[in-house]
């Protein structure tokens, strides 16, 4: 597995960039799992299903599966680890995340002059290249446009990083550790 994450601010359009590589990579011939980070609560389950209501009667962890998928939903005290997480993805090609933008991974920074934000790359070292709507001709790395999809396919390929070097970098004192689903504190 290789690893690359796409980094930006808010509104900057990593979720619209995302949904438009991930058909492009499998187009490609590979498996792509994708890890998002989200800034605030969330829930991924709907009020009025049995699993919503096992939650809300007190259950730390519901497991849901079908025939085609699986979701397990899990109250945590504390955020859970990129590298934990890392470690929880089944078996692809290709992971890409979504956000951590300040962790130590090789990222593609995703950038929109529209928001006003200033960009990531100038005080980012591990940011590997930019796709943006803007010139960066002193960015110091390839520089795409948003749209340019095909082109972004192949920077997030050739730069992506092994899934042992992106856990070193994460937290090289745990490099190499077998974490499996117990992991987290819960």
């Amino acid at each position: 597995m290789r690893v690359i994450g796409l980094a930006g601010w808010s509104g900057a359009g990593k979720t619209t960039l995302l949904v438009r590589l991930i058909p492009t990579l499998r187009a490609r011939g590979l498996r792509v799992a994708t890890l998002k980070h989200a800034h605030h609560a969330f829930d991924v389950d709907q009020p009025g299903k049995d699993s919503f209501r096992h939650r809300e009667a007190g259950a730390c962890e519901v497991i849901v599966s079908s025939r085609r998928r699986f979701v397990q939903i899990r109250e945590v005290e504390e955020e859970a680890r990129l590298p934990d997480l890392l470690r929880r993805l089944g078996p692809c090609d290709l992971a890409v995340i979504e956000g951590f933008k300040r962790e130590a991974h090789p990222k593609l920074e995703v950038y929109r002059h529209a928001n006003g934000r200033p960009p990531l790359h100038p005080d980012d070292p591990r940011i590997v290249a930019v796709a943006s709507d803007h010139p960066f001709p002193e960015a110091g790395r390839p520089v795409v446009p948003l749209d340019a999809v095909e082109e972004v396919a192949d920077i997030v390929l050739a730069r992506s990083a092994p899934l042992a070097a992106v856990l070193e970098a994460l937290d090289p004192r745990e490099a190499g550790t077998p974490r499996g689903w117990n992991s987290w504190r819960s």
